[in-house]
């Protein structure tokens, strides 16, 4: 699951290098922290956060193929 949204948080971003992704785990389920750079930050999250709410929703269906919960927030 962090791969797959890595790998569509560096193509969404121009500062590659920016990008990180924390992966806490809970006991019944994740939560993946995003932090790009602040410039990156409005690609990301899109207009009115139709983009962060795509990449949310990948996520889960990923995550839903392995029966676990996840949960995607984005970190100034």
């Amino acid at each position: 699951m962090k791969d797959i949204l890595e790998l569509i948080i560096k193509n969404l971003v121009t500062d590659t290098d920016a990008v990180s992704i924390k992966e806490v785990s809970g006991e019944k389920s994740i939560v993946l922290e995003v932090k790009v750079a602040d410039a990156d930050m409005g690609k990301v999250i899109g207009k009115q956060g139709r983009i962060a709410k795509a990449i949310r929703e990948i996520v889960r269906a990923v995550a839903a193929k392995e029966q676990k919960k996840v949960t995607v927030e984005f970190i100034d």
